[in-house]
């Protein structure tokens, strides 16, 4: 899993003619992925002012608005791929646009496969 990392302020400093550049990079990037058959799922996420945050505690639901933690660079999507190894996954994670353009990092991350769960 390729997990994309910013800092929304960022996004919101860019001039529109930015972001459609960047859109355009991002979608790009996809199809790539797409074509070369190693693209298995993937999403942007809505802002982090849209999250909600869930713990129980003493058996009871808790929820906060917001992110679990306080940071300036938060997840901003994300995209599941098969590749046949650690490197060309690194390799796809530093094509990714938002790397490309040093706004934060990709977390390369396997996914764990567990032996009785449902596809």
């Amino acid at each position: 899993m390729l997990l994309i990392y910013g800092d929304p302020h960022e996004w919101d400093a860019m001039t529109q003619a930015d972001a459609d550049a960047m859109h355009g990079e991002y979608f790009a990037f996809t199809k790539g992925i797409i074509d070369s058959g190693e693209y298995v799922s993937g999403a942007p996420l809505q802002p982090v002012d849209t999250a909600t945050s869930v713990r129980v505690r003493d058996g009871q639901r808790v929820t906060t608005d917001g992110p679990f933690a306080e940071t300036k660079e938060v997840l901003g999507g994300y995209y599941i791929v098969e590749v046949p190894d650690l490197d060309r996954a690194l390799a796809l994670a530093a094509e990714i646009p938002g790397a490309q353009r040093g706004l934060g990092p990709i977390e390369v991350r396997p996914v764990q496969v567990l032996p009785d769960m449902p596809a």
